[in-house]
């Protein structure tokens, strides 16, 4: 009797919460970091989805948005208004560190004000002065 061996990269993983481990040939994909992205990062990433799906007409406008998330139409107005953040802003905001554990340094309410400002460089003096308040670095 001959024996052959075969060598292989294999992972085990799972589909949802509590699902069945299935073997799947390959490396096992990439960790996800440890901690949470903060939550004004995750409302800038939607308002910029948003405002696409608005500039390409697969919605028709706010409302309709507001409608398809169960939210107010103000609230939709508050997360489409970090558009109107210079894009160093909102680059800024998109790249924040992520959160360990505790409450983030800087929420939506802190950024309304600063968008606001219609004068870009005057957003981002705005934005320096809020980063050095709460003590994040560039």
């Amino acid at each position: 009797m001959n024996t052959v061996t075969v060598t292989s990269r294999v992972h085990f993983g799972r589909r949802g919460h509590g699902g069945a481990k299935q073997l799947r040939m390959g490396p096992e994909p990439a960790l996800v970091p440890p901690g949470r992205l903060p939550r004004v990062t995750r409302l800038m990433a939607l308002a910029i989805r948003f405002d696409g799906l608005v500039r390409t007409g697969a919605v028709a406008d706010y409302a309709t948005l507001a409608r398809l998330g169960h939210v107010t139409r103000a609230r939709i107005t508050q997360i489409m208004n970090l558009t109107l953040l210079a894009p160093t802003i909102q680059e800024a905001i998109l790249f924040l560190p992520r959160l360990e554990s505790g409450r983030a340094t800087i929420v939506l309410r802190d950024l309304l004000h600063i968008a606001a400002e219609v004068n870009w460089k005057r957003q981002r003096e705005l934005w320096c002065e809020l980063r050095q308040k709460r003590g994040i670095s560039e």
